[in-house]
């Protein structure tokens, strides 16, 4: 589904990724752990094509990212606030994203609706800019987008961080539903620990831009990458 081969971004002389090969099959709940600045917003980035690799490639379903933009239809992604309109309500940019995606307004109020629980009465009906909203209220608008109009891959970059614990729990139940069926590709990248080990079925650990390790989530992993950390 997605391969990323010989892929390095350098800035200057600094080299802040370099990835040989790393393959992530179709219907694989994917994590991405690591401290700050080792590489994992970076990877994104240019998984969505939002710059450029020094080389290398990257392709979803065998379309080249950097090359043509068929990917786009397919794949539904959430880094931060920057993919916010902030002059739109949630109500306005949940329409706009599902026009992008072919929805009609009856199918997008119909989608809103299922995640009543998730937003928890504080973002439907509150005539409130997105540039209002609390950051961990921006997180709920941008996930939920990001799962619009039915995508095959999804990419989510610290989903966890700015929402409070019930907000976290529900959004993990959330993700375990769409990776159970096996037909979505979920990647998500996240500094903590228990949760990228509870949704996620693999985990790469990047450092200084290098993939030191690729596991198969077990009972274990936890416990291994804490110690990892730890040294």
């Amino acid at each position: 589904m997605i391969q990323t081969e010989k892929i390095t971004k350098k800035y200057g002389q600094s080299e802040v990724l370099n990835i040989g090969t790393l393959n992530i099959p179709k219907g694989q709940s994917f994590g991405l752990v690591g401290n700050n600045g080792a590489g994992k917003t970076t990877y994104f980035n240019l998984l969505l094509d939002l710059i450029r690799p020094t080389t290398g490639k990257i392709t979803i379903n065998n379309i080249q990212v950097s090359k043509s933009e068929e990917w786009k239809q397919f794949t539904g992604s959430f880094i931060d606030e920057t993919f916010l309109i902030g002059y739109l309500t949630p109500e306005e940019y949940f329409d706009f994203i599902g026009d992008l995606r072919g929805m009609s307004n009856a199918d997008v109020r119909y989608f809103i609706s299922k995640f009543d629980e998730f937003f928890n009465g504080e973002i439907i009906g509150k005539r409130k800019y997105l540039r209002d909203l609390s950051k961990g209220n921006q997180k709920k608008v941008g996930i939920v987008a990001a799962l619009m109009g039915n995508p095959q891959v999804i990419i989510l970059d610290e989903p966890f961080a700015n929402l409070d614990p019930t907000t976290q729990i529900r959004l993990k139940k959330m993700l375990k539903i769409l990776t159970d069926n096996k037909k979505v590709t979920v990647l998500i990248s996240s500094h903590d620990l228990n949760h990228v080990t509870e949704v996620c079925e693999r985990i790469v650990v990047l450092d200084q831009g290098v993939v030191v390790k690729d596991i198969e989530t077990s009972e274990k992993t936890l416990e291994e990458l804490e110690r990892y950390f730890s040294v």
